[in-house]
This record gives structure tokens, sequence and C-alpha cells, in this order.
């Protein structure tokens, strides 16, 4: 519904250009918004003409219009003053609000539908009515992506978000929850997985230009039918939960591109620490402090050179060695070799993963 606030600058602003002072009523005769001049009319008064079949009347100086939505009285408009041309100002003003009624009602609805079909709450047969109703593309290429930032404040990031998207264009701009704000993009048939990146490292920097906000933006795949949007959208709040585990370091992060992150995510949890028991036993080794897991997670990024890791981390390289063995003594994995690189990389990933889990409130 619209808000009593859009009204009340709708009629100062006719006010400011016709200078007829106007006035808002609702059903029970109480007034909602007026102009600065507008005298009060008695709740009697304007029930009675509420009650009347006219769609218009004139008591005094008052010009009394009702203000319908699909034939269904809402408001009652009252222009003061006694010329005619006060009449056409009152038929104005009806009309502006009238628009604007309509206009807001289709944008809640609007809102209303992206949530429900983001979160499967709507049958097949009412995705297509109400996509009809609301003149919203049925078949187009769309990718729902994620904005979340925990400094989220007066709506903020809606706001500039809707100033890089526009509806005109096909985009639509919704939130489900406080700290994440969702965009469901409309693409083009030759737009790429590089063009969605292009797109959320755009919503990064200017996030953080505009709001100095540091932003992370996850987003799906990209779906041709409006009823798989809520599958894009599911997989797009995936990539943003296994970014937030595994990814730390990345503020874009594509469901295309989570790699073994998705497959862990996506154990159970009695596995993962079954997995976890066969690998450290009972506890994880105090060798494996931040020093140990910088020095690992760089050798994995020089896949295994001792050499370039040694270099990079400005160590000698028999330094470099006697953590590895350290490490080893206290696993039995050697880090040297592939396929005990690979468990000890998958169970860090699994460590990271039980440890967020451990955070969540059940």
């Amino acid at each position: 519904m619209i808000s009593s606030q859009i009204i009340q600058t709708s009629i100062e602003e006719l006010k400011a250009i016709t200078r007829v002072d106007l006035g808002v009523y609702d059903l029970s005769g109480q007034c909602v918004v007026a102009t600065t001049n507008m005298s009060d009319l008695s709740a009697d008064l304007i029930r009675g003409f509420v009650s009347s079949p006219a769609d218009s009347q004139v008591m005094g100086a008052h010009h009394l219009l009702k203000i319908l939505d699909d034939g269904e009285l809402l408001y009652v408009l009252v222009a003061k003053g006694y010329s005619e041309d006060v009449y056409m100002v009152g038929k104005i003003a009806v009309s502006q609000l009238q628009h604007l009624i309509v206009a807001y009602k289709e944008r809640f609805d609007r809102n209303n539908f992206f949530q429900n079909l983001l979160l499967d709450n709507l049958l097949l047969v009412d995705i297509y009515n109400r996509a009809k109703k609301l003149h919203i593309e049925v078949n187009a290429k769309r990718a729902v992506f994620l904005v979340e930032t925990k400094l989220e404040k007066d709506g903020i990031v809606t706001e500039i978000l809707k100033g890089m998207f526009s509806n005109q264009n096909g985009d639509y701009i919704t939130a489900v929850d406080e700290s994440t704000v969702i965009l469901v993009k409309s693409l083009e048939e030759n737009d790429s997985h590089e063009t969605m990146m292009n797109i959320a490292n755009t919503i990064v920097d200017m996030m953080n230009a505009e709001a100095m906000l540091n932003v992370k933006v996850a987003f799906g795949t990209v779906v041709s039918e409006l009823k798989d949007v809520s599958k894009s959208y599911k997989e797009a709040k995936m990539a943003l939960d296994v970014g937030k585990i595994f990814y730390v370091e990345k503020n874009v992060v594509a469901f295309t591109t989570l790699g073994i992150g998705r497959l862990i995510y996506q154990l159970p949890v009695n596995l993962c620490r079954i997995f976890i028991q066969e690998i450290f036993g009972d506890d994880i080794p105090e060798e494996l402090d931040d020093e140990m897991l910088t020095t690992i997670n760089k050798f994995f990024e020089n896949n295994l050179n001792v050499s370039e890791t040694s270099r990079q981390l400005f160590v000698h390289r028999n330094t470099l060695v006697y953590r590895i063995e350290k490490l080893q003594k206290s696993t039995g994995l050697d880090v040297r070799a592939f396929d005990d690189a690979l468990t000890f990389k998958i169970a860090l990933m699994v460590v990271n993963y039980m440890k967020y889990l451990e955070t969540l409130e059940y």
C-alpha cells in the first residue's frame, strides 16, 4: 500500500504549482495528510460523502472527490476553494494519486512475487498467471546475484543497486533477510561467465566507492525460464556460504567455480567427523599453527614446488623441508607426495567446514 508520506509529498507538490490546498481522508473521516492551510472537516461529513453514490460533491468552499482503486473506494480527496479551477485541480490530484496507488501496488506485488518465487512458495500455474498480470517476461535469460554485507544501513546497498540496475531492463532487486540483497539480473543471449564476473566485480567496486562497504557477491548459473530462477538463487546462496568457508579472501564467488568446496559443503556432518578422526585422530596436531598453515597453503599454491615456496616465504629451503617433515611426523602425511598432499588439503577444508558448522546456531 502507498505510504502517507508519498501522498503528502504529492499533494504538497501540487499545491506548490496550483496554490490550492488539498487534504486526503480515510473512509472513517480521519485526515490522513493535508497541506498547511487545509481546514479540518467533520468526520460525519466525510462519512456521509463516502456512503453517497456521487463521485464528487461541493460543500461550501470544499470540493470532495473519491479516490478509487479498481473500482474500490480508498480515500476521499478534498480541494479547498470556490472557483471552478479548484475542482479541476482536485480531479488532477485524484488522477495522480490513483496512478501512484496502482504503481506502488504493482511494485509491492512484484516484490512479493519474486520473494515467493525465490523461496519456491508458488505453484507452477501461479508463476505463469501472476507473471502475466505483472508483465514479467517468462522466457528470458536470468541469473541471481547475492550481495551480502554486515553493515547494511537504511537500505543503502539496495539504493546503490537500484541506481546501477533498472526494472525497465528486466532487472529486479529484492531481499529475503536483513543482511543480503538479491539482484535478479536479466542477461543477453551472448552474455558469458566472464560478463557475470564483471557485473559482480562492478558491484563490489561500486559499494566500496559509494558507501565504503566491503561486500561479498555470489551468483548462480544462468536460467532460461522464470520458474527456474529459484534454482539460480539456491546456487548463489550455496556459493555465498561455501565462499565464506573455503574462499575467505575472495569478494566474488561463482557457483560454477566452487570446485571441491561444494562437495565438502554437501557432506553429512557425521561423515566429516569420521574423516577428520581418521586423518588427525582425537585432535588437530599442535604443529598446525598459523605459521605451519601459511607454509602449507603457500606450498600448495606453488604446486608442491619446494624451491619456489621457500623463495616466496623468504625462508631457507632446509627450513621449509624441516617444517614439512615435522608435519609428516605428526600426521603421517608427506605433503611432497601428491596423494598425501591431496588428502591433507581436503582434510584442512573439512576442518574449516566443521569450524563453520560450530559457529551456526541451531
